[in-house]
């Protein structure tokens, strides 16, 4: 679990020291159509990472009915380790997103730095307090299709991975701002 925790601190800084001298107009900026800008990014790991927290509430208020397939302990790894590769750092080819974790096509505020860091925080309190339900193998759905599980501590994992990865990716258009 520390190392979760450490993993989120370390992401965040790399946002915050990477990104924190752009401007508004360098955080919107977008290389072309087909891309996110930086602001765009950050969004995106926010509205998924906040996704899970009705999940999880859901669990802790006893009213979570998982689908019957979480019953099958190899799909449940299954998926797990398909979701974790396919948010993997390295990024080897583009993915689309679900529909519900778009980030917003129009301009988003400059604060969305300090929203992130903010985010963080409260997403370090969720991992913390998770440590019972992660140590009880809890399997959750995700968000975006409740028949696709795993366990709640392969989604801290991929929600660890996918931050990294859209570091990663925000990175990249600042490499290419004009």
């Amino acid at each position: 679990m520390d190392t979760l925790i450490t993993q989120i601190d370390q992401i965040t800084k790399k946002f915050v020291n990477s990104f924190a001298p752009l401007n508004g107009e360098q955080l919107n900026w977008k290389p072309g159509s087909g891309t996110w800008s930086i602001a765009q990014n950050i969004e995106h790991l926010i509205i998924v990472n906040e996704s899970y927290y009705p999940v999880i509430e859901s669990i802790r208020h006893i009213d979570y009915t998982p689908p019957f397939i979480s019953k099958l302990n190899f799909i449940v790894s299954l998926f797990g380790k398909i979701i974790l590769k396919s948010v993997s750092p390295e990024r080897h080819r583009k993915t689309k997103t679900f529909p519900i974790w778009e980030p917003a096509v129009s301009e988003i505020s400059p604060d969305i730095l300090k929203r992130f860091e903010n985010h963080q925080e409260a997403l370090k309190k969720i991992v913390t307090n998770s440590i019972d339900l992660i140590s009880n193998g809890i399997i959750i759905s995700s968000p975006a299709n409740k028949n696709v599980v795993y366990k709640l501590e392969t989604a801290f994992e991929i929600i660890v991975n996918h931050e990294q990865r859209h570091y990663n990716q925000a990175k990249e258009v600042l490499d290419k701002l004009p």
